[in-house]
């Protein structure tokens, strides 16, 4: 009986041991994934707001080609620089088509957006589809690009563009295989294929993939001139010859 006792007594101790264990590691655990307090970008009023449009299924190159283009001209002296930051629909964090967990800079559905002067819009995974269903998205691109002095669009985002009414009466382009899909479903639109992107008035709209580097540098180019855009592309170790790009400037002689 004594043995018995004893016996349950251990295993008590032991249960307890455990218990507590269990509670200090899922106190670990729930500590490791707190969310530290809410970090808003502090922007530069004498810079260029650039704003990238991100959400569930981003592609990474469309975003991180033009970002890493366009934050690098802090680094330029001289110049007014850009201020980069995302927009999504929440603040939850965003996760890519490859993967990669991102935390949104601002909420357009509760945030006040500061004044963008350069919207990217990148391609995401269902801008052929679903994403076009989405009212308050459109609602913000539209209004984004009414004050926007450009608007930029990486692979499939045209089909935003396309579907805010904003390519209306402009040449535009897109990923080379989804060129015939966008024509079907924008049978107005001039789209044009066999070039790496197009500027047609604040339009600019690229191929996209690694592509989105020259459309990135192209604008870079129009508001800096060649010789930062050229160290821009050397710092990032890219070969850019304008001249050598497939590109469309519509109005350029």
């Amino acid at each position: 009986m004594k043995q018995t006792l004893t016996l349950l007594f251990l295993f008590g101790i032991l249960s307890c041991q455990n218990s507590n264990q269990d509670a200090v590691t899922s106190e670990v655990i729930n500590k490791s994934y707190v969310i530290t307090e809410r970090q808003i970008p502090k922007l530069d009023s004498t810079r260029y707001n650039v704003g990238f449009l991100i959400m569930d299924g981003v592609y990474n190159t469309e975003l991180t080609a033009p970002y890493d283009i366009f934050q690098h001209t802090i680094f330029r002296e001289n110049i007014k620089a850009m201020n980069v930051f995302t927009v999504a629909n929440t603040m939850d964090p965003i996760v890519s088509f490859e993967g990669l967990r991102m935390p949104p800079d601002f909420n357009y559905k509760t945030d006040s957006i500061p004044k963008i002067d350069i919207l990217v819009v990148p391609s995401a995974e269902h801008h052929l589809d679903t994403d076009l269903e989405d009212e308050e998205m459109i609602g913000f691109v539209k209004r984004a690009a009414k004050e926007a002095q450009f608007v930029t669009s990486h692979c499939d985002g045209a089909f935003v563009l396309a579907q805010a009414g904003l390519l209306d009466g402009h040449v535009s382009t897109t990923f080379p295989t989804d060129i015939d899909a966008m024509r079907e479903r924008f049978p107005s639109l001039d789209v044009r294929k066999d070039v790496l992107f197009v500027h047609d008035g604040k339009y600019i709209t690229s191929a996209g993939g690694a592509k989105s580097f020259e459309a990135a540098l192209y604008l870079c180019e129009l508001l800096y001139g060649k010789e930062i855009a050229g160290s821009l592309a050397d710092g990032l170790v890219i070969d850019w010859k304008l001249d050598e790009v497939p590109h469309i400037v519509v109005g350029e002689n």
